[in-house]
């Protein structure tokens, strides 16, 4: 993801695979809006510290809807370990992600038509 640090999201440390990363972001096309994102091993916490965004949880099965989970600023949501989640942009934001990064998959959102 770019942003305002050099360009690309600034990572904090490290301890025991769990990785904190805090970021700005401008538009949708820094926070994977057109990819589904998932973490096999642990769950994730999606803060948003300024702006706002729309958190997007593909349904379990193809015949329902996505979820979506509204963050204004100063909330929070922790997506489950394995479930596909993607993010949109109300406006730019100033996000922060902790989670276990080890094993990330994406798969494009076009994609879940042939699931």
């Amino acid at each position: 993801m770019r942003g305002k640090w050099g360009g690309f999201r600034r990572r904090g440390g490290r301890i025991g695979g769990w990785q904190l990363a805090a970021f700005h972001v401008e538009t949708d096309a820094d926070v994977h809006a057109d990819r589904w994102e998932m973490y096999p091993a642990a769950d994730e916490a999606v803060c948003c510290l300024t702006g706002g965004m729309r958190l997007y949880l593909r349904p379990e099965h193809p015949e329902e809807p996505e979820s979506m989970v509204r963050l204004p600023p100063g909330t929070a949501y922790v997506v489950p370990r394995g479930r596909w989640h993607r993010i949109e942009l109300d406006e730019p934001s100033d996000l922060r992600s902790i989670g276990v990064r080890d094993g990330t998959r994406q798969d494009p959102v076009a994609a879940r038509a042939a699931h």
